[in-house]
């Protein structure tokens, strides 16, 4: 059976650089949020649903997805922001099996994604790995990159489950505090799956 780990952290935790270190020792990454964006513009069964959910306005006249007119319903609303994830969710989950499929070959999988531990995708998988990092650190790392407020930096953070809580479903926890080297923790990981998966 194909071991499948799951990758998750906080926004600007560094999961998506552990993920690259992890593809260059050759093991195939799921980048799940990505798979999300692309089906919900191509999967017509999911296409439906967000019509039928968010209205017309949903996707513009050239059948593009509306992302501002979705953010501005789900943002600050929870409930909104459940519907839509109970409707996303469900075929990133097809798209994941499939392509586990196409990847048998492989000592193991991993599954990247940034609600692993919300959504309950961590159940697909045998193990998971936690990427945590200080607040302050990943303030810093998310301003760099993105441009945006501390406020709006912080409304993403309250969105997540908290480290603290992330760490009781973790299997592995890897520091991304800038001080612990991060390539020989990922490193170890990789050996430790290795042997697993063989």
């Amino acid at each position: 059976m194909m071991l499948k780990v799951g990758v998750t952290g906080g926004i600007g935790s560094g999961k998506t650089t552990v993920c690259k270190v992890f593809e260059l020792l050759g093991i195939p990454v799921f980048y799940a949020d990505d798979v999300a964006k692309s089906i919900m513009q191509t999967d017509p069964v999911l296409k439906t649903a967000l019509l039928n959910t968010f209205g017309e306005n949903s996707y513009t006249k050239d059948g593009m997805l509306n992302r501002a007119y979705i953010s501005s319903i789900v943002f600050n609303d929870k409930q909104e922001l459940e519907k839509l994830n109970s409707l996303v969710h469900p075929a990133v989950l097809r798209a994941f099996d499939n392509w586990v499929l196409e990847h048998h070959e492989s000592p193991y999988v991993i599954k990247e994604a940034a609600l692993l531990y919300e959504s309950g995708g961590f159940k697909m998988c045998n193990k998971s790995i936690l990427v945590i990092a200080p607040t302050l650190i990943k303030m810093n790392r998310v301003k760099l990159r993105d441009g945006i407020s501390e406020e709006d930096i912080q409304l993403r953070m309250n969105r997540q489950f908290s480290d603290e809580m992330k760490i009781k479903y973790a299997d592995h926890i890897l520091n991304n505090d800038e001080k612990q080297l991060l390539i020989p923790q990922i490193i170890q990981l990789h050996q430790q799956f290795l042997l697993i998966g063989s």
